[in-house]
């Protein structure tokens, strides 16, 4: 395959993805290891992609930042939000709750309630409610989805975590959007992250999503959820003075402001 065409399908792939790594890249290009480094180093020097670590990232990509910073940006907003979110739930309820910086702290005040069936593809949600000593009963019970992982992933993901998602009926979905707009809905950055929430909001009653103030009014690459399918938002006070907030109080069936 000449470089020009092997460019040309690296690009393509940057386009819809946004990050592509160095084994996909060889992997849906079938190349050696030498010749995907050759070409990345070729899509940097034209200022086509930018390298980061595995991979390539797209110029215009704005992922959101690793799980360990976003858990340290606006934590006091996050933890109030997370509360308010607990006291929408009862006993009895199964509940889905997708991998975030938001619904991690959701999972640490889900350990003051009991009785419900919690079913998420974070580990550090599944590993918060889980936290007890060997054969102590748990308050609730926890359902971690399998599928595939990538390195410093602390989430599964791919079709295998979406077909168990099937498996399952909720009453309520709670997640963490990358942005949440009154035209647009809620949406994520990655397409693997947004095939995890929308497979939950198909299969649940009900969508909560759980967003702060900083997301509101953005809409990310991928949209998962139409605003007819949430049915409430918690965000935090921040949110009052927003002029994305005035447009999704005027679409969204309820909006809790923790």
């Amino acid at each position: 395959m000449l470089q020009e065409t092997r460019l040309h399908r690296i690009r393509a792939l940057l386009s819809t993805l946004g990050h592509v790594s160095t084994e996909r890249i060889i992997k849906e290009l079938g190349i050696s290891r030498e010749t995907a480094r050759r070409d990345i180093i070729e899509l940097e020097a034209s200022g086509a992609a930018r390298r980061v670590h595995g991979g390539l990232m797209a110029m215009d990509a704005e992922p959101e930042p690793p799980l360990t910073v976003r858990s340290a940006v606006r934590a006091r907003e996050k933890r109030a939000i997370a509360r308010a979110a607990t006291r929408l739930l009862k006993a009895g309820q199964t509940l889905f709750i997708d991998a975030g910086s938001t619904t991690t702290m959701l999972a640490e005040e889900l350990r003051t309630m009991s009785g419900l069936t919690i079913i998420t593809n974070s580990l550090n949600a599944a590993l918060t409610l889980s936290a007890a000593d060997e054969g102590e009963k748990l308050n609730n019970d926890i359902i971690l989805l399998g599928g595939s992982m990538l390195a410093g992933a602390q989430e599964t993901r791919g079709e295998l975590t979406v077909e168990e998602i099937h498996r399952y009926r909720a009453e309520v979905a709670m997640l963490s959007p990358t942005g949440i707009d009154s035209r647009q809905g809620a949406s994520s950055f990655h397409p693997h992250e947004a095939a995890i929430a929308r497979a939950m909001v198909r299969q649940a009653s009900q969508s909560i999503l759980l967003a702060d103030h900083s997301k509101l009014g953005l809409a990310s690459r991928v949209s998962y959820a139409s605003v007819q399918q949430i049915a409430t938002l918690v965000t935090d006070s921040g949110a009052a003075d927003s002029p994305a907030f005035a447009e999704l109080e005027s679409v969204l069936p309820q909006i809790i402001v923790a």
